[in-house]
């Protein structure tokens, strides 16, 4: 899966077939906050679990921690808690 991190609109991409997948993101200090999810009718959850997952191993290369702010990102943090250790002090989901 090749993702594209787009710095001008702060947003990481993917092209699919069904169209532009995308994770809108802002960083303050260490932190990114995941603030938006948009997969243009995109309905593939595996394709969407997949792409979050190497968007947080970005993170975790870039010694990032993660604040999720969409519902969908975190539901994604609530169904695999090995991401538990990227969030930042005092946040829990």
């Amino acid at each position: 899966m090749e993702i594209k991190d787009n710095e001008l609109l702060r947003q990481f991409e993917i092209n699919t077939e069904t169209g532009l997948v995308t994770i809108e993101y802002s960083l303050q200090e260490r932190k990114i906050f995941l603030t938006k999810f948009c997969c243009n009718g995109n309905e593939d959850e595996e394709l969407q679990s997949d792409f979050l997952r190497n968007v947080l191993e970005i993170a975790e290369e870039r010694k990032l921690k993660v604040v999720p702010t969409h519902a969908k990102i975190i539901s994604f943090f609530r169904k695999n808690r090995r991401y538990k250790e990227m969030l930042p002090p005092g946040i829990k989901i």
